[in-house]
């Protein structure tokens, strides 16, 4: 037994090797095959325009790194910026000679001030790093200047958490249970081969002072044998709580040896395991674009698409940073300051299991894990179409040696047939009018493996001014083993905490809420937050034969407890945020609103620890005044905090936000209850809401758009017709 164990904890050890390369320096997916980034002559010899054969697409987007030079003052770090900063902090006094991890390593963003008095062409402000790292159990705040290499320590007080986990800290915290013969016996009692093993870094949360003092992880396995799906194959009630920095077994936990391993039939969802039984729904499918592109990408990070212009930057806890978004007048051409800077905060998940093996299971994916660290590279023609741009994220490892994640994030025009506006006229009017605009949009698309999940992130930049902001699950459920293979053997008063998906599977209830950072700057700095309710009406007696109206009334949010928001179906209202000193030509102060969409709302206990944690989620809208400080809905600590330094701690100051500097924070929330068509991979489900002008523009900004014509399109013909 002991020769099997020492065979296992090697292969895993040599697998968790090759995964932190294929993680850190590979994508995951081979280059794309010539042919499959063939034009539309791929499905026709017949695609002309102008009686030219159009040129095919260009490949994934490829950047060379190692010259990348900074171009705006909020451009990323590049790789010779992140190496002078490793070796100016493996000099310094809090980490020299010792061992240390950087856990972030990011720029630090210059004032918004100087931001937004820069232009191109004016020298770029001082570089300078933020850096979050951790020596002698000790976690460090610091801002490094790159150009005169002083070090600066900043004092956090006392606020409770650690930073996120490194990428290293997750892979070894896998492999440690196996130096543990406690826990390889438990393995082997289970009937699963060492080799056959997978684990899971779960983050443990905060319940009390059995979390204090050390940073901890839980660590749960799954059977690999036979499927690459291997959380359908979960190790029941199987816990390890381990010591992230010292990888030492604190506690093992073995309360499911009664409930068996499910099986792995049927659970594979790879194109290679299906053995040739394709369902082919439809026909190839793809955008045309004859004239090219109408975005470019100037500087590796500036996007400039129709009337729309923002900042694009990956990064490794947010994802994707919008900032700087401006939208062209059509009256004037000048660009006009829609938002400063947007981005996805923090995702909080908690899980619906009280059990022993569950109920901590409570994540928060961009402040545990970081939501940019888990992007993967995307897949060209499947992820994104075939005229997508590819922009890279420069990350670093926890010794501060910077890595690529390749095509992290995609850019690309789409048309679904929808509608940008039309009328026609009736013929009664006698006018033979019919006028339509087809609506193109740009998206901004990441999308995130978290473990089992998979988000994608869309940035949807519409034309008409509009915004919406999209978020995607899909991926695989994280399930639990249990004992039923039929809901005949369930007594109707046990709880499955879930729905039974297959044989001995079943999928847990959870939540997802997304919050977003919404800097927004309509038109300078200085905005508003109006709540526009919709109320209910009585006409005087005799004055209508109507009984009943509506009435929008308008409300200035004062401090910050006014523009707490819990959308309410049957008390409507809009949200607006608005400049007060700029008017449209007939007196309307400009804004934008925010459109919500389905959202769900935690229905948790405040007091329920992870709901503390979590608090952000209490409300779907919050506004704030701007801090600089205050960009992560969960805290900058979030790993075992104790949610003493969140967004509802901040707003409950009650800061004045009248005519003020704002930040309005929005999240977009889905309960999930599992159901057997999620089995053994979801299909994508979504939500979104919209931030929509609102009296920005004198009229529709859109009206002057021509209509698409025959002879601008290319002339595709199928090869066959049905």
């Amino acid at each position: 037994m002991q020769g099997k164990n020492l065979f296992g904890s090697l292969f895993f050890a040599l697998s968790i090797v090759f995964l932190i390369y294929f993680t850190l320096f590979t994508s995951p997916y081979p280059p794309p095959d010539k042919a499959e980034l063939l034009n539309c002559a791929a499905y026709s010899p017949w695609c002309t325009t102008s009686n030219h054969l159009r040129r095919g697409p260009k490949s994934p987007t490829r950047h060379l790194h190692s010259s990348s030079t900074p171009h705006h003052p909020l451009d990323p770090l590049t790789i010779k910026e992140i190496n002078k900063v490793q070796a100016i902090l493996k000099s310094h006094e809090l980490f020299k000679n010792q061992v240390y991890a950087i856990h972030s390593l990011v720029l630090e963003e210059p004032e918004k001030s100087v931001v937004l008095a820069w232009n191109k062409g004016d020298e770029l402000p001082s570089r300078k790093a933020s850096v979050i790292a951790r020596a002698k159990d000790v976690s460090h705040v610091l801002t490094v200047d790159i150009e005169t290499s002083e070090v600066v320590e900043h004092d956090m007080g006392r606020v409770s958490g650690y930073p996120e986990m490194t990428i290293e800290d997750m892979t070894s915290s896998t492999w440690a249970p196996l130096a543990n013969a406690e826990f390889n016996r438990s393995i082997v009692e289970r009937g699963v081969d060492l080799a056959d093993l997978a684990c899971l870094p779960i983050s443990t949360g905060w319940f009390g002072k059995k979390e204090d003092k050390r940073r901890l992880v839980k660590v749960q396995c799954y059977s690999m044998k036979d499927t690459a799906n291997f959380y359908m194959r979960p190790i029941e009630g199987l816990t390890v709580v381990l010591d992230i920095d010292t990888k030492e077994v604190i506690e093992i936990s073995d309360k499911g040896k009664n409930i068996p391993i499910p099986k792995a039939k049927n659970t594979d969802y790879t194109f290679s395991a299906q053995n040739g039984d394709q369902l082919k729904l439809v026909n190839p499918i793809s955008l045309e674009q004859p004239q090219g592109p109408s975005f470019t990408v100037e500087d590796e990070h500036l996007v400039k698409w129709a009337n729309w212009e923002f900042h694009l930057k990956p990064d490794p806890r947010a994802g994707v940073i919008i900032s700087r978004a401006m939208v062209r007048d059509p009256d004037t051409g000048k660009l006009r300051n829609v938002m400063y800077k947007g981005f996805s905060s923090e995702l909080f998940v908690p899980y619906m299991d009280p059990t022993d093996a569950w109920y901590f299971k409570t994540y928060m994916d961009a402040g545990e894990y970081g939501f940019g660290l888990q992007a993967m590279s995307l897949v060209p023609l499947n992820d994104c179409p075939r005229n997508a741009y590819y922009m890279d994220g420069v990350f670093t490892a926890a010794d501060g040696t910077p890595f690529v994640r390749s095509n992290m994030i995609c850019v690309f025009e789409s048309y679904a047939g929808d509608i940008g506006w039309r009328h026609s006229e009736s013929p009664i009017t006698g006018m033979g009018i019919r006028e339509v605009r087809p609506k193109v949009t740009l998206v901004v698309r990441m999308a995130a493996s978290v473990a089992n999940y998979d988000y994608i992130v869309d940035w949807v930049f519409q034309t008409d001014g509009l915004i919406r902001i999209k978020v995607g699950l899909s991926g695989i459920l994280m399930v639990k083993g249990t004992s039923y293979v039929n809901m005949n053997q369930v007594n109707q008063e046990q709880s499955l905490y879930g729905t039974l998906l297959s044989e001995n599977v079943i999928g847990v209830i959870h939540d997802h809420f997304v919050t977003f950072y919404l800097d927004m700057d309509v038109d300078g700095s200085e905005n508003s937050f109006v709540k526009v309710n919709l109320q209910k009406e009585h006409p005087s007696p005799g004055e209508s034969p109507r009984r009943s109206y509506l009435k929008a009334v308008r409300n200035v949010a004062k401090t910050e407890k006014d523009a707490q928001i819990k959308i309410k179906l049957y008390d409507p209202s809009e949200f607006h945020v608005i400049n007060p000193s700029k008017k449209s030509r007939v007196g309307n102060p400009v804004g934008y609103k925010v459109v919500p969409a389905g959202t769900a709302a935690s229905l948790l206990d405040h007091d329920d620890p992870p709901q503390r944690r979590g608090a952000f989620s209490n409300n779907q809208i919050w506004v704030t005044p701007y801090n600089q400080s205050e960009q992560w809905a969960g805290g900058l600590f979030v790993y075992q905090s104790h949610g003493d330094d969140t967004l509802a701690v901040w707003s409950d100051r009650d800061r004045p936000i009248e005519n003020k500097d704002i930040v309005l924070w929005y999240t977009l929330g889905f309960h999930h209850i599992p159901c057997q068509e999620d089995f053994p991979i979801m299909p994508t489900v979504s939500s979104s809401f919209d931030i929509k002008p609102v009296n920005f523009f004198e009229s529709n900004p859109i009206l002057r758009t021509p209509p698409n014509m025959e002879k601008d399109l290319p002339n595709c013909r199928a090869t066959a017709s049905a």
